[in-house]
């Protein structure tokens, strides 16, 4: 429901009645009564709805659910870029007192530094849980805000407590060396100084937090939204592809009662003339819709595939015109398993046969070619029949046409083309051109062979 009047678009709080249409037009109920109850957008009744109080389960959750992250890599992350850091400030610290002349063991340097650096591997997964925990938004900022900073808090003081348990933990200047808080060294036992604690967390509260907690937050937000904009993309790129595949099929099922209704027709003009031709029709079309709910969810066929389901309409076609109707197919072999959307061919056929040879009292011939180059296939149907200017044909097409150069559009974007056109010596040509894509393996590089001429 929307949050705004319809009418004067005044804010609709939360807790207040809204009316809406059944297109979801809102409106107050001011606006209600001045319009009495009538939609002004699309004339619909306005039925009362009180407004939500909450939003819903799916929405919260689409807004809180945390982004889901491998353990195993964040583990794996720490210790690579943990273990780097610390020898990166030992071999720089070394190499500064070297050049100072003095002289200090390079282990001593690398456990000073592993005993401070090395404590923030077990702290950094902490860390990026917890900012992917309370991912700040709009909404609730206030609250992940704190609740980060008490994290903030817990990170400085786990990292004095594990760093209290190494060698290096604070510096005494009585025995001039670095002690550890939880082990004296005089008397060789276990004592906790609770002072050298202290004294740690305020020394490095502010450090840790602005220098290596708060970046830690930073990479756990960014990677959190970078990973639900992929989603994001997923999901869409997702939806895209079932919009095009219900387009593809919205359109594949309008060309499948076109040719259905047309054979119809041809049986219906044989019913009171030919009643044995009719009911050849009959059989034959029974075939016909038998290899069409075989391939009812196929969108994307082969060639020969194709050319089968054509050769079932054009036998259709020939006990309707016997004698007067000759078909030529002129395919190159090496096209046969060439990619093609299925139900291709027919309509071009069927435009073929309806607007040039019905037209010729004698009848005449449809040439169906297929040839190829390096990137594209190029098809072709050809009639002899009148050509567009004595004919109903047009350069656009009929529904047939007009539903294929969507189909075509719909998978093969602008590499593709339908062309309809009149032929020099008489009759109409349709010469589709769309990207070479073979079926099978290993048939992209055979030689161009002769093309083969088949009646039918």
């Amino acid at each position: 429901m929307k949050s705004a009047c319809e009418g004067c678009g005044c804010a609709l709080p939360v807790d207040s009645t809204a009316y809406v249409c059944s297109y979801q037009c809102t409106f107050c109920p001011v606006c209600f009564s001045k319009i009495h109850g009538i939609c002004s957008h699309c004339g619909g009744e306005l039925m009362r709805r009180p407004r939500r109080t909450a939003p819903r389960k799916d929405e919260s959750a689409i807004e809180e659910a945390p982004t889901k992250f491998r353990p195993a890599i964040i583990w794996a992350a720490s210790v690579a870029v943990w273990t780097f850091v610390s020898l990166a400030y030992a071999m720089t610290i070394y190499e500064s007192y070297r050049s100072t002349g003095s002289s200090i063991a390079f282990l001593s340097v690398l456990g000073l530094q592993s005993s401070q650096v090395l404590t923030y591997i077990p702290l950094t997964p902490f860390a990026f849980a917890l900012a992917n925990r309370y991912p700040i938004h709009r909404s609730n900022w206030a609250r992940s805000s704190l609740a980060l900073l008490a994290g903030g808090f817990i990170f400085t003081v786990v990292q004095v407590a594990l760093r209290g348990l190494t060698p290096y933990a604070f510096w005494d200047p009585r025995v001039r060396h670095w002690v550890s808080a939880v082990w004296d060294a005089q008397s060789h036992g276990l004592r906790i100084h609770w002072f050298m604690y202290e004294r740690l967390f305020f020394d490095n509260v502010v450090d840790d937090i602005v220098t290596t907690y708060l970046p830690i937050v930073l990479i756990a937000h960014f990677a959190s939204y970078y990973q639900r904009f992929r989603e994001r993309e997923l999901r869409t790129s997702q939806l895209q592809a079932q919009l095009e595949k219900a387009r593809m099929q919205s359109l594949k099922s309008q060309l499948q009662p076109h040719f259905l209704f047309n054979t119809l027709n041809s049986i219906s003009a044989l019913m009171l003339t030919n009643v044995e031709a009719a009911d050849r029709m009959i059989t034959r079309l029974g075939d016909l819709l038998r290899i069409s709910l075989e391939t009812a969810a196929t969108q994307v066929t082969t060639l020969s595939r194709e050319l089968e389901f054509v050769n079932c309409y054009i036998e259709i076609e020939k006990v309707r015109f016997e004698e007067r109707l000759k078909v030529t197919i002129d395919v190159a072999p090496e096209t046969l398993d060439a990619s093609v959307p299925h139900l291709l061919l027919q309509p071009l056929v069927d435009n073929a046969i309806k607007h040039g040879i019905s037209r010729l009292v004698s009848g005449g011939e449809i040439r169906i070619s297929a040839n190829r180059d390096a990137a594209d296939l190029h098809l072709e149907v050809k009639d002899n029949g009148p050509g567009l200017k004595e004919s109903t044909h047009s350069p656009s097409g009929g529904v047939g046409l007009k539903i294929t150069r969507e189909r075509l559009e719909t998978i093969y974007g602008q590499n593709q083309s339908l062309e309809l056109f009149s032929v020099p010596d008489g009759g109409v040509a349709a010469r589709v051109c769309i990207p070479l894509r073979l079926a099978t393996a290993g048939t992209e590089q055979l030689p161009v062979a002769a093309a083969t001429v088949a009646p039918v």
